[in-house]
């Protein structure tokens, strides 16, 4: 998946949760805590693609001399 559609999507979410979490008045209300899992998972993959991008990039072998 694209690494920067998912950050949009991610910064798309947090201000619904935002806004939600205004609106509704408290962090327990079940459309903010669902908006809140939704932040959370995508949190995850993406920390996920990070992870497996570093590690690609660790095994790479350096320039022979």
């Amino acid at each position: 998946m694209n690494k920067n559609l998912l950050v949009n999507q991610l910064q798309t979410l947090r201000l619904q949760l935002y806004e939600v979490a205004e609106t509704r008045g408290s962090l327990t209300d079940p459309d903010v805590l669902a908006l809140s899992e939704q932040v959370d998972q995508l949190i995850v993959v993406l920390q996920t693609i990070h992870r497996e991008e570093r590690d690609r990039a660790s095994r790479k072998p350096g320039p022979v001399l």
